[in-house]
Parts: C-alpha cells; sequence; structure tokens
C-alpha cells in the first residue's frame, strides 16, 4: 500500500475510485465504503482512502483527539484489507478554509483523477461543511466521476458510528464493541520493559505504552488475544496503573501470555481485548494479587473453551 501523508503534493499516476471521512475505528460502516472502492479495481481503478491528518491533540470539533484506531493502527489494517493508497493529508488553515467545489476540482479530480466517489449518506466537507453529496452529484459530469452514496449501516436498528463504539467503549462492553467493529478491538504497540516483577512471580507479561491519542477501556482486566509475529497467544490483559506492584504510573496495558516464557522486547504485539472480566484492584499483598490471576487465568480458559 502506498501511503502519503506530511504534503499537500499528492498526484497519482492512475485513474482511481476514491472514499473519504475520518476512519476513527475502520467499523463496519466504514468498511462498506472500503469494499465499494476495492470491487472497483475490477474496473482497472486504484483503491484510495482519503482522510485528513488532524493535529494528535485537536479534532475537527476542537477537542482532544481519542481515537479507536492510532494512525499506525489503521495503516496496517487498511493494508490488510487490501487498499492501494492512503492519503492523510493536512489540515492547514488554508485547507480548512477551502470552499468545497475548490477541494472537488483542485483534489479530487486534478490531483486524484478520481472516477468514482463513495461516501457514506451525512458526509459533509469543504469550508464550513457547505460541501455534501449534493453538491458531489452536481459536479459529477463536469469533473467526469461517478458518486455512489451508501446508506448507514445499522445493528439492532442502531446506526454504527465511531460515537456509539467509544459509548460502549467506556462502559467496558467488549463483545458489543467487537461486534460493531467487525473486528477485535486491538492495541498495537512495541513491547517494552517493565518492573519484571511478574517474571519472578512465575507468570512473565508483556508491556506497552499505548500512544495518549489511543481511547481505551476502563482500568480493569480483560481476556485478550495477541499477535506477535503472526503467532496467536491466548492470555488476559491489565489496562490501567497497576496499582499493588506499582502505582502512580501512566495507563499503560500489561498482558501476560498463557504458557509462554519467551523474551519478546522490542517486537510489536497486537493486544485483541475480548472480555472484560474485573475491574483493576489494588491487593493487600502480592500472594493475593497472585491468587487472583490465577482465578483471571481461569476464567479466561473458560471463555476459550465455551
Amino acid at each position: 500500500m502506498k501511503y502519503i501523508y506530511d504534503t499537500e503534493n499528492v498526484h497519482l499516476n492512475a485513474p482511481s475510485a476514491v472514499t473519504l471521512g475520518k476512519f476513527d475505528g475502520v467499523h463496519r460502516g466504514h468498511q462498506k465504503l472500503m469494499e465499494r472502492i476495492l470491487k472497483a479495481k475490477d474496473e482497472g481503478l486504484c483503491s484510495v482512502v482519503f482522510t485528513f491528518d488532524l493535529p494528535p491533540s485537536a479534532s475537527l470539533s476542537g477537542q482532544p483527539a481519542s481515537m479507536l484506531l492510532t494512525n499506525r493502527e489503521r495503516r496496517c489494517f487498511l493494508e490488510k484489507m487490501g487498499i492501494d493508497v492512503l492519503i492523510e493529508y493536512p489540515f492547514t488553515e488554508p485547507v480548512s478554509h477551502m470552499e468545497p467545489e475548490v477541494f472537488v476540482r483542485r483534489i479530487l479530480s486534478e490531483s486524484l483523477d478520481a472516477k468514482k466517489i463513495v461516501i457514506g449518506e451525512d458526509f459533509h466537507f469543504g469550508y464550513r461543511r457547505r460541501g455534501d453529496g449534493a453538491l458531489l452529484k452536481k459536479m459529477q459530469e463536469e469533473c467526469g466521476y461517478d458518486l455512489e452514496v451508501l446508506e448507514k449501516e445499522r445493528i439492532d436498528g442502531r446506526i454504527v458510528s465511531s460515537t456509539y463504539i467509544k459509548e460502549e467503549l467506556q462502559k467496558g462492553n467488549m463483545e458489543t464493541v467487537n461486534r460493531l467493529l467487525g473486528y477485535p478491538y486491538t492495541v498495537q504497540g512495541e513491547i517494552i520493559h517493565g518492573f519484571h516483577m511478574g517474571r519472578s512471580f512465575g507468570w512473565p507479561t508483556i508491556n506497552q505504552r499505548p500512544s495518549q491519542t489511543k481511547k481505551l477501556p476502563p482500568n480493569g482486566v480483560y481476556v485478550s488475544r495477541t499477535n506477535i509475529d503472526g503467532i496467536l497467544y491466548r492470555g488476559v490483559t491489565n489496562v490501567g496503573n497497576k496499582p499493588t506492584i506499582e502505582g502512580g504510573l501512566p495507563k499503560g496495558v500489561e498482558t501476560f501470555l498463557f504458557d509462554v516464557n519467551q523474551d519478546f522486547y522490542g517486537k510489536t504485539a497486537d493486544v485483541s481485548l475480548l472480555s472484560f472480566l474485573r475491574p483493576e484492584t489494588k491487593f493487600g499483598s502480592k500472594d493475593e494479587l497472585m491468587a487472583q490471576v490465577e482465578r483471571d487465568k481461569a476464567a479466561a480458559e473458560a471463555y476459550f473453551h465455551k
């Protein structure tokens, strides 16, 4: 996959099928859009996902960023889907004031040579969000593309959206989150050194420090499945600050992999959170903690065998 970012100088060498949006999470609704542009590859069109690269500390609403997928995680996901080009276009001051007609002519038509555009029914773009599906339809003949507008994806009567998913994530409802996403909610990151306390107890763990922009579920223990170098490991994951052993640390992700005793430091792990087991707890002693870890492992094993 070609990855274009940190530049407004974007020119493709082939006609394209483009879908546009924020794509926070690449949930089931987003995947519908991407399946349409992937299908257009049969017509000789390059599949392009276009999104704006917002500063990490802000969003279009002016609120702090809180992403279901980091940019890196989204890039990996789209590459696995088979997307040809991902564009993270800089959201500069001039771009934020660009009239929608100019955006269509200059970027979609001239830079991307778009022959097919796929959007959701509520998509808006351009200065003060003046652009929408009606405008794109009006400009089809002038700019030489076909427009396809897809209805929102619904599950149990409710529209699948990043807002809905974040609501469920905030509650720790991982089964619902994963159903809405269409894949397990995953934390991707380098395995770093912790305090090696787990190893001294006989259950070595892997530690990750997620990006501050990554939205995490409530502090607690979760059934998890971890992918390292293409190998899947069952386990339990603690999201939080590890108050019993260390405390006072930034929120992190620590995973106990079942029946594994390897050195994974420096490798990248994809830790998928499958089900909430219990809140994070400060125990009175290490013995109490060790006993609870054994109970967590038993509960996770039961989950995997149900």
